[in-house]
């Protein structure tokens, strides 16, 4: 009997729905990043920027949730709403706030590469909350391990070495740079060494708090399973956070202005499809993987956004960049494969003991 090859197709994308998701998810980020680099370049008060956002994700994601959910009889206690909030202060607000503020003194590319810290940080925080396991005496382990530190380094190869450049634009490179309208000026080489230790420190203080909302989202998903309306709850107090955290550093009316320009179409590109769009699915990953298989894809949008950064304005792609980038995803895959190698042990161990319970 022969197959329909539609029906192998859809039954491949329904098992590997967590991957597609999770490739959606890094190909956003990178957008996310080109478009608040282009409205902060641009004059845009960093925490104007975040309240605006997550006030058109709620807007976005309250309806749906309402819709969608209206049949799950999830219960909301008090001491449920009071950990949703904080955790949305900390690992929303707090990390979003902070990761636009670095912007102000790094470039794009710089802030995703150290955004690679995340899946480090993650699985540290999974091992020490006994999350994530780790066979160090099996080939899987190992390779989780090694899998880590290899992406981390990677990352640290593309932040720290740059190389000599790949391919020299030469005078087209200058005359492309001078007219393009953006950010395409704010080079490496532009940043004062202070303004790029305040950029670091504040996209590592941000990698930190948001690798706390990622390991957190698994046991809220447990105690609410309804998971667009845990989505919008947490955008809904962000929301709130942002305003008054805006509100209190900026006090300039003109400055909560809109327009016509690229800071409306980065507010709504960066609230509507990041945050109300790509949170659920976030979560909804999570809820499905685990933290840390979340977290090990972040290094695709470092490659997305260099190449973005590179098209758009022209910048010169790098040799330690490229070998950075190259140990990034060889990090990645080998972690994947580790956590593969272990869900097919998993499942032979399982196997003995669902024939033992059905024998008795």
């Amino acid at each position: 009997m022969i197959k329909c090859p539609v029906g192998q197709v859809m039954a491949s994308l329904k098992t590997n729905k967590p991957y597609l998701g999770v490739l959606f998810i890094q190909f956003v980020y990178a957008g996310r990043s080109v478009f608040a680099k282009a409205a902060i370049s641009k004059g845009m008060n960093p925490y104007v920027f975040v309240a605006y956002r997550q006030a058109f994700a709620f807007v976005v994601l309250a309806p749906f949730a309402i819709f969608f959910e209206s049949h799950k009889s999830a219960s909301l206690s008090f001491n449920l709403l009071c950990k949703i909030f904080f955790v949305s202060l900390f690992g929303i607000t707090v990390s979003l706030n902070l990761d636009s503020l670095s912007m102000e003194y790094a470039s794009a590319t710089f802030t995703v590469a150290i955004s690679n810290t995340v899946p480090a940080i993650t699985f540290i925080m999974a091992l020490l909350l006994r999350m994530e396991s780790i066979a160090i005496r099996e080939w899987h382990g190992v390779a989780k391990l090694v899998g880590s530190i290899v992406s981390l380094g990677g990352a640290m190869v593309f932040i720290l070495i740059k190389g000599p450049p790949i391919y020299s634009l030469g005078s087209r490179h200058k005359e492309l740079s001078s007219a393009a309208p953006s950010p395409s000026n704010n080079s490496d080489s532009n940043y004062s060494r202070g303004d790029w230790l305040k950029g670091s420190i504040a996209s590592v203080t941000s990698n930190i708090v948001w690798s706390f909302w990622i390991i957190m989202q698994a046991p809220l998903t447990k105690q609410y399973p309804a998971i667009l309306r845990l989505t919008a709850l947490q955008t809904f107090f962000s929301c709130i956070q942002s305003m008054v955290w805006a509100a209190a550093a900026e006090r300039n009316i003109s400055s909560w202005k809109l327009g016509w320009d690229i800071n409306l179409l980065s507010v709504i590109y960066c609230g509507v499809v990041f945050t109300g769009i790509t949170y659920w699915l976030r979560i909804w990953v999570i809820n499905k993987k685990g933290p840390v298989f979340l977290a090990m894809f972040t290094p695709l949008a470092l490659l997305t956004t260099a190449f973005l950064s590179a098209v758009l304005w022209k910048e010169s792609l790098h040799w330690g960049s490229l070998c950075g980038a190259l140990l990034l995803v060889g990090g990645l895959y080998g972690y994947l494969w580790g956590r593969h190698q272990e869900g097919k042990v998993e499942k032979e161990v399982k196997k003995p003991a669902e024939t033992t319970q059905e024998t008795v």
